[in-house]
């Protein structure tokens, strides 16, 4: 299709279309002629009738109302019939693979003339293709699935198999060899924990919770215990498939009967009287992935003890959607499994071991939502800080306002302090080993997981104050602020409450005082 030709205009041309029948008006140097869609306008062709509208710069109207990604629509962006001679658009919707230059809308780090000692020209030439991916590939897909409910696109996981990006998400280590990490932006020798902070980090700038969990997190937390604790020929075939995106995989563990409590569990698994298969029976909940995942990693009584069993999905294996307040993208499921048979050869590490097959991911994976978390919270930062901005009461832009200059600044504090640990945290991983992260950072990482979704519940009670009624309106200017207000009590509780969390980082403190400390 042709591009049409825009026309050059003066404002005094524009001025002259000021009837009903025959409206323009200039938004940011554009010209539009909206004389057929006032009647067709959501909110009513009274809008566009107002005194100061017709024929005249709409631009603070409309960005009072609309968000800038409204005008990019094709059948918005089609009412454009011109620009203003000599004037140049001042607003840029957001380019895809840039930083953002609002404040505190990037980490430290990638802000301009600030310096960190943790990122090297690596972790900065990995975060530029990351972000031109997420740009141009995560996101306008988060935006239609979370909006449809349906499972993230098998293409989507395919490329991201495809570039490496299925593997990064595991962190470091022998499965990332011979591999091309997107690109080679990075290879798999440099990759270390801050280029995976980078991955999570950017991953979950889209915004939205529901598909954050579809986009394969049960991958994430599901497929460790097979890497690190299946036999080799069933960890090769799995690990191929599921990192490829040919196939997909849960953790399901947690049951209506247990949740944190995982000695409580009681999906029962017996062998056969010739020993060679276990036969499984039991229910589990609330496992992300589950509706459309291939395997499961199951934990389960085996009598003695816990124990971790591989399960593919077959026979006795059924899943049954659970509706939370996200959306079903993350395909959240209710899982049952009567008289499955699987071979022994799928037990996880040793029998009846298996609370230690299963809590060894735990810091990994509260590790990498609370890189998540983070994120978010500065998404939202953004977000309040353009609407303080553009938004006007009394006369005045919102940000001359002390009580929202005031929880601006909580805001700010809350997302720096918590970049600031977890890039702490995140450095000790990087120089320790995985059993001196297990015996020194299980404490610290429940604590900043604790922390990090509290300050992230204040931030978006903050945030709804600061957009008022937008900020409970899932379409339009606040449909972010409403989104993370709705779903951000997931983190709180997914990979452990934070009381628990907060209580496991107490424990390990007190377990480590030493015999003569006195007041």
């Amino acid at each position: 299709m042709a591009t049409k030709e825009l026309k050059q205009l003066t404002r005094e041309e524009v001025a002259q279309h000021n009837k009903p029948d025959d409206l323009w008006i200039v938004i940011d140097s554009k010209v539009f002629d909206v004389s057929k869609f006032i009647n067709h306008h959501p909110g009513g062709a009274n809008v566009f009738l107002a005194e100061e509208i017709p024929g005249q710069d709409a631009t603070e109207a409309f960005y009072g109302l609309h968000r800038h990604e409204v005008l990019l629509k094709p059948q918005y962006a089609r009412l454009q019939i011109g620009t203003i001679t000599g004037e140049k658009s001042q607003i840029v919707g957001n380019v895809p693979g840039h930083l953002s230059e609002v404040p505190y809308a990037e980490p430290t780090w990638l802000s301009k003339g600030y310096h960190s000692p943790y990122y090297n020209e690596s972790h900065h030439r990995f975060q530029k293709a990351i972000r031109k991916f997420v740009d141009e590939e995560i996101i306008p897909e988060a935006l239609a699935r979370e909006e449809d409910g349906k499972r993230p696109s098998v293409s989507l996981i395919k490329k991201m198999g495809d570039n490496g990006l299925n593997a990064m998400r595991l962190g470091s280590g022998k499965h990332l060899k011979g591999l091309t990490l997107m690109g080679g932006a990075v290879t798999p020798e440099e990759f270390d924990y801050f280029h995976e902070v980078i991955l999570n980090q950017e991953a979950s700038r889209a915004g939205m919770r529901g598909f954050q969990d579809g986009f394969n997190g049960g991958m994430v937390i599901g497929l460790p215990p097979v890497m690190h604790f299946a036999r080799p020929e069933l960890r090769d075939r799995v690990m191929k498939e599921v990192l490829s995106g040919e196939k997909y995989i849960s953790l399901a563990i947690t049951e209506a009967f247990a949740g944190s409590d995982v000695s409580g569990l009681k999906t029962t698994a017996r062998k056969t009287e010739d020993g060679k298969f276990w036969i499984v029976n039991g229910t589990k909940k609330w496992i992300t992935n589950g509706m459309f995942s291939d395997y499961f990693t199951v934990g389960c009584n085996t009598g003695k003890g816990l124990t971790a069993i591989l399960i593919e999905r077959g026979d006795g294996v059924e899943t049954k959607a659970i509706k939370t307040s996200y959306s079903p993208t993350a395909g959240t499921a209710y899982i049952t499994f009567d008289n499955v048979k699987v071979p022994v050869e799928n037990t996880l590490g040793p029998e009846n071991g298996g609370v230690f097959v299963i809590l060894s991911n735990f810091n990994h994976e509260r590790w990498v939502m609370v890189c998540a978390s983070i994120r978010g919270q500065r998404t939202i930062v953004e977000e309040c800080m353009k609407w303080v901005n553009q938004r006007k009461a009394f006369g005045k832009p919102l940000s001359s306002q002390a009580v929202i200059r005031s929880k601006l600044a909580a805001m700010i504090a809350r997302v720096e302090s918590m970049q600031a640990w977890l890039e702490n945290i995140t450095y000790q991983m990087n120089n320790m080993s995985y059993k001196q992260q297990a015996a020194l950072l299980a404490g610290p990482i429940g604590l900043l997981k604790m922390e990090a979704t509290r300050t992230a519940q204040d931030t978006a009670r903050d945030a709804v104050q600061i957009f008022g009624g937008r900020g409970i309106t899932k379409t339009g200017m606040g449909r972010m602020i409403e989104h993370y207000h709705r779903t951000v009590p997931f983190d709180a509780l997914l990979g452990g409450a934070e009381d628990v969390l907060g209580d496991l980082g107490v424990r390990q403190a007190i377990k480590n005082m030493p015999k003569g400390a006195r007041l």
